[in-house]
């Protein structure tokens, strides 16, 4: 995956830097840092250098975090190598933020801590990549080589920060030596570009930052093609389809870099197509074949389970793609995935397709789905008639749903009528984005809507924005959020501040946390700890430096976010909404 890129530093965004007292703890920095290299002795590099080095080597040209006593270092050397910085106020934010540059960039994205604690505020933003198989590669310093097990009080020490990461990433990786830097460096990026891409965390010992050797080679992780699935798998599939009288595709976010293959697949086999989450927009989501995000709705889960064929690409079909149990499906299941694992995880592949899914795609249309011939596929049903199925089928899945999120569709449809196609959504665990946005908010391939999927972190929405802007500062991105789900990265409107972008960012303020209210309602119980006293965000978002506005009508919502679209710095807009219950 490719997209444009800024260059590491402008003239219209030139770095700035912030003066703060010594440590004892970590110290803050601008939100784009430049500092001025300081080389070794002639010849020789030192563990920081190496690592910047390395990093540079696989195309890394920002990098997300907060620079510490143990980790100047690396920050040391990152100008040299062309490297940017981004500096939130907290390192959750940062890596939530490198989460989002990521999937809108198709590059990894990088986050620098420093030890301890800071290392322990990202673990979530690790979690979260996990769960959405988001190339996250997380660097912090470590204890020194021979740092003694038995605790001496040395600052930031824990018992041990690899085997705390390793609940969380794919590895973590403690290196024992100057020449082994790179090679984790290496390591990571091949698992990137050759496996499920998930989150990898490299320890460097804090004296060997500072170390200096001679002669350190370089690696570089190897150039990996994508490979499709086994050929007679791909044999047996395309019969599958060429066959199939009711065909269906079910499309997660491992499928996102096949989404041109994939229209042309669900056109030529007038086959609907339903997404996961993480799939949103694959497929337009007003196209007459799209379901959009619908899963977890009754309707759309019966009509699957009617399907003769279904075509799974990319998914996980797991419980956070569902809402609610597995799917009981009566016909074929075709799964297509990179992940070894999906094939008899879950609903088992009757035909299993290991492999990437572009290419997997592609083999698929070269057999000819509805070529004539021998076993070719019977004159297949009336596109016209299709799409008003499909119609039908969307207007009985809204049905189900009608009286809950009939307040906040005409919010949605305010908020589309005002975005490009091409926008970005960041989203949050908020009743506003999953009852809201993800089934009434359409978005086509052009667009996209990042959400905090399985994991269900909050306080995603508001520093992934920030990683959406860095990766693309040109496009326009939107923050999605609740009051209760902003408050946990709120301090990240100062960093939006000082990139002095138009962000806005847009809350539903329902007094607390209104999933959790309804569940504790639902159950019977009081409601405990959930409503939260007010706060008045527009002026907290004023008081960092930004706008804030109230909208109290989807009209006035959609004025103040086109003002906000072109206004330097973020732009808070809440919509008061009364308690859900």
């Amino acid at each position: 995956m490719t997209a444009h890129l800024p260059e590491p530093a402008t003239a219209a965004h030139p770095p700035e830097h912030l003066m703060t007292s010594p440590p004892p703890k970590r110290v803050t920095t601008s939100v784009l840092t430049a500092p001025g290299a300081v080389p070794a002795a002639a010849g020789s590099r030192t563990g920081g250098d190496v690592l910047v080095r390395a990093l540079a080597a696989h195309g890394v040209t920002h990098a997300f975090g907060i620079p510490g006593t143990h980790n100047l270092e690396i920050y040391r050397h990152l100008a040299a190598h062309g490297i940017a910085h981004l500096g939130p106020r907290h390192e959750q934010g940062a890596g939530y933020a490198a989460d989002a540059y990521a999937r809108v960039s198709g590059k990894p994205g990088v986050a620098l801590t420093t030890t301890g604690p800071a290392l322990l505020n990202i673990a979530a933003a690790i979690g979260q990549a996990y769960s959405d198989s988001v190339p996250l590669l997380v660097v912090s310093p470590g204890m020194p080589l021979r740092h003694p097990r038995q605790s001496t009080g040395l600052l930031h020490e824990m018992r041990s920060q690899t085997e705390a990461l390793r609940g969380v990433a794919a590895f973590s990786h403690r290196v024992s030596s100057l020449e082994e830097i790179g090679a984790a460096v290496a390591r990571a990026f091949t698992l990137f570009r050759t496996r499920r891409p998930r989150p990898a965390h490299i320890e460097v010992p804090l004296d060997l930052l500072t170390a200096a050797g001679e002669a350190i080679p370089d690696r570089a992780a190897p150039a990996a093609g994508p490979a499709p699935a086994d050929a007679d798998a791909l044999a047996a599939a395309a019969g599958a389809l060429r066959s199939a009288a009711r065909p269906a595709l079910v499309l997660g976010g491992g499928a996102r870099r096949a989404a041109a293959e994939l229209l042309r697949l669900a056109e030529e086999l007038s086959a609907p197509v339903v997404t996961t989450v993480n799939g949103k927009g694959i497929v337009g989501e007003t196209h007459p074949l799209s379901l959009g995000v619908s899963l977890h709705t009754r309707a759309v889960r019966h009509w699957l389970g009617e399907r003769d064929v279904v075509l799974a690409v990319g998914t996980e079909l797991a419980e956070s793609d569902l809402w609610d149990a597995p799917l009981t499906l009566g016909g074929t299941l075709i799964r297509a995935d990179l992940d070894p694992a999906q094939m008899y995880t879950g609903l088992p592949a009757d035909i299993p397709l290991v492999g990437d899914a572009r290419a997997t795609v592609r083999a698929l249309l070269a057999h000819g789905l509805t070529a004539a011939g021998p076993g070719a596929r019977p004159a297949g049903p009336d596109p016209g008639a299709v799409h008003r199925s499909v119609a039908a089928l969307r207007a009985e899945r809204d049905a189900e749903t009608h009286e809950r999120d009939a307040h906040l569709r005409p919010y949605m449809a305010a908020i589309r009528s005002v975005l490009p196609a091409d926008a970005v959504l960041t989203s949050d665990s908020a009743q506003c984005c999953y009852y809201g946005a993800l089934p009434h908010l359409p978005v086509g391939p052009r667009g996209r809507y990042l959400h905090p999927t399985g994991f269900g972190t909050l306080g995603y929405a508001l520093p992934a924005a920030l990683g959406a802007k860095t990766a693309d500062p040109g496009r326009p991105v939107v923050a999605l959020s609740g009051d209760g789900g902003l408050q946990f990265s709120v301090q990240e409107l100062a960093t939006a501040v000082q990139l002095a972008l138009p962000l806005p960012v847009v809350v539903f303020d329902n007094g607390g946390y209104g999933e959790i209210r309804d569940e504790m309602l639902d159950r019977g119980d009081r409601p405990t700890a959930v409503d939260l006293p007010p706060v008045d965000l527009p002026a907290l978002a004023r008081a960092y430096g930004g706008h804030g506005v109230r909208a109290t009508s989807p009209d006035a919502l959609a004025t103040a976010l086109h003002r906000a679209l072109t206004t330097p710095g973020p732009t808070l807009i809440t919509v008061p909404e009364e308690p859900s219950r």
